[in-house]
């Protein structure tokens, strides 16, 4: 992973994708854990934070689980991005303080409308990732993840969920939504934040 790269291109883009970041066995070990879709691991997602929390399939269809820093897997792809998380703050001098990540699976007939990763009355959230673990995925399987500019009008990206693939975004700056998905679709995504969260 070139972290120059990354720093230069979020710098004046705002975004970067990356193909193929992670080595092989971690990729494959990744997906082995998103596959063990244990529901006593992973449940469904919701909106919204505290008393406003809320589960709206129509609006995201996900289940999740959050990383687990005593699994060994876990604990690989974490220091992974402690290094990324070092090396931005050294160039582009962000103040990342953490990072939070959940593995997510989209059923056939899911996908996350339209939304900011900003909580409401929140700025923690700095840099979003993320990585995508799909096998053999094709254009027409769908579940692409769309990038609007600042307003959420115009398209700026359209990122096929393809095996190994990554996007990192700067939280505020872009609207996105996850399109419908015709096949299971598995990723990780997660958050680089600053310190008050």
């Amino acid at each position: 992973m070139n972290i120059e790269e990354i720093a230069e291109q979020l710098e004046h883009t705002g975004y970067i994708v990356l193909d193929q970041p992670f080595p092989d066995l971690l990729l494959t070990q990744l997906l082995t854990r998103c596959q063990d879709d244990n529901p006593a691991r992973f449940h469904a997602a919701h909106i919204g934070r505290g008393a406003a929390k809320v589960q709206i399939d129509s609006i995201r269809g996900d289940v999740i689980s959050w990383l687990d820093e005593s699994n060994s897997i876990d604990q690989c792809y974490l220091a992974q991005m402690e290094t990324l998380r070092m090396g931005l703050n050294r160039a582009l001098y962000l103040g990342l303080f953490d990072y939070e990540c959940h593995y997510a699976i989209y059923a056939a007939g899911t996908g996350y409308a339209k939304h900011s990763d900003v909580l409401v009355g929140k700025k923690n959230r700095i840099l979003t990732t993320v990585l995508y673990l799909n096998e053999d995925w094709q254009a027409s399987d769908g579940g692409e993840l769309v990038l609007f500019e600042p307003t959420g009008t115009d398209r700026i990206a359209t990122i096929i969920p393809k095996f190994g693939t990554m996007i990192i975004f700067l939280s505020e700056s872009f609207p996105h939504e996850v399109l419908i998905s015709h096949h299971t679709r598995r990723s990780l995504t997660g958050w680089f934040r600053v310190s008050g969260s």
